[in-house]
């Protein structure tokens, strides 16, 4: 049957067939049949032929483009099979109706620095550090060595190198306690709170504490897993134990290494309260020790999960040392759960990339990755002292809180500099991008609370910001 009465037959003159197809037929003869069907394929894609019109004869068309009236037909059969044409003996053949092209334009989706003069958002490190050299040598290595078998589906927690890698890493820079065969890999934090939400959803859990304040991330992670999150107040300790305890909850997320926001490390007191409330109630501990190895003032303390593995899950990731973009991360969980994560992890993704994780046992195992975290640690020291010191000029009275780590300082500018609802415009009008801890649930009754990030600026530049700020305010 022919095109409807309403779409008008609207015929393509041979030469602007031939001008759309004419590429080709510079092909190679044995492809220049599938080159043919794909130029036909993206002209009706494209819209430059547009649904009802007709095409030359597939003689017409083979004498245009020079090309055997075989292989015209042929393009013509494949394509009216696939729904881009239309045929029917005798009435020729016509552009469909079946198309409706997408945009071919691929959007980048991923965060991108504001454009502003300075960017103090927190939680992005400083990518220009990223180890270029050592990576695409250990990257060399791998492919080289990597046997042809290693490029099958891995097993779903990790190659057994890199989970021998990262339990020696973790044993002696995090003091966790780290059996090889119980290490999984993941593909960050957010997939590891994740795996963790779907597995306590399967086991009916309701609910799920977080830090108030904290990361917004957390409760957007367990959502996402059906899993409801109930906010926990923190205090100048870590996690509050009493509201813990009377929340019901038996499970709860924490960041006791360097809370965040706040900058606290969690006392020792109330980390042995913690674990004292889940064996009471045979709860469970989530450590989310997303920049431990970040500590300035003092060699970092030891992870929680060292004291009881059997009732804290400990995840990390390379996020902060390395780049987020590698989506390469560590989880271990108590052994009552590792088989049900195990299998949550087989069926959402089969496993990591085989080379990308091939790579960081390379660069672990080879000392690269301790020379990178010193690497970065004399980085954000540096830059942390800038910060502080140029607060103090520019903001004087201000005080910096939390413990002296990570990416991140915690700043109250006195009030004199409020209220921060004009701060903020002001600050933002001069070209600084700042977070207000009210952002992430904080408050403050009588000062400015900022949570700054450092690690992504050079020197200079946080200088720069500071004194941009403060020029604003005295505008």
């Amino acid at each position: 049957m022919g095109p409807p009465a309403s779409a008008p037959e609207a015929a393509a003159p041979p030469s602007a067939a031939w001008e759309l197809l004419l590429p080709a037929t510079a092909a190679p003869p044995r492809a220049r049949g599938r080159t043919l069907q794909a130029a036909l394929r993206e002209a009706v894609r494209s819209g430059r032929l547009a649904s009802g019109t007709r095409l030359p004869s597939s003689r017409e068309l083979a004498g245009d483009l020079g090309v055997s009236r075989g292989l015209v037909t042929e393009a013509y059969e494949q394509l009216t099979a696939e729904g881009y044409l239309r045929s029917d003996r005798g009435s020729g053949t016509w552009v469909g109706g079946a198309v409706r092209a997408a945009d071919p334009r691929a959007r980048d989706g991923a965060p991108r620095p504001s454009g502003a003069r300075t960017d103090f958002v927190p939680g992005t490190p400083d990518l220009s550090l990223f180890p270029r050299s050592a990576w695409a040598a250990a990257h060399r290595a791998v492919l080289a060595e990597l046997p042809h078998q290693g490029l099958g589906y891995p097993d779903p927690r990790g190659l057994p190198e890199l989970r021998t890698a990262l339990a020696e890493l973790l044993v002696r820079r995090r003091g966790v306690v780290a059996d090889p065969e119980h290490v999984i890999v993941v593909s960050g934090v957010a997939q590891a709170m994740t795996l963790l939400g779907f597995v306590l959803h399967a086991r009916g859990t309701p609910g799920v504490g977080i830090e108030s304040p904290g990361s917004p991330e957390h409760a957007a992670l367990f959502a996402s897993a059906g899993v409801g999150t109930v906010p926990l107040p923190i205090d100048d300790e870590g996690l509050a134990i009493a509201p813990l305890r009377a929340s019901g909850v038996r499970a709860v997320v924490t960041t006791p290494a360097h809370q965040f926001p706040t900058g606290i490390a969690y006392s020792a007191r109330r980390r042995a309260g913690l674990l004292d409330w889940a064996r009471s109630v045979d709860g469970l501990v989530i450590e989310d020790d997303y920049d431990g190895d970040f500590r300035y003032d003092r060699a970092p303390v030891g992870a929680l999960q060292g004291l009881d593995p059997g009732h804290v899950a400990y995840t990390g990731s390379v996020s902060k040392s390395l780049a987020p973009g590698l989506r390469l991360g560590w989880l271990l969980v108590p052994a009552s759960l590792f088989e049900e994560v195990v299998e949550r992890k087989r069926t959402m993704d089969l496993g990591n990339p085989v080379l990308d994780q091939a790579l960081l046992a390379r660069f672990v195992e080879r000392g690269d990755y301790d020379r990178q975290l010193r690497r970065c640690q004399r980085a954000y020291r540096e830059r942390r002292d800038v910060l502080v010191a140029a607060l103090e000029e520019h903001f004087p009275g201000t005080e910096v809180s939390g413990i002296a780590a990570g990416l991140h300082v915690v700043a109250a500018l006195p009030a004199r500099y409020g209220p921060p609802a004009r701060f903020l415009e002001r600050v933002t009008a001069a070209g600084v991008v700042v977070r207000p801890s009210g952002h992430y649930g904080a408050t403050s009754a009588d000062r400015i609370g900022l949570v700054l990030g450092y690690a992504h600026l050079p020197p200079a530049r946080i200088r720069d910001g500071v004194r941009l700020m403060a020029t604003a305010m005295c505008g």
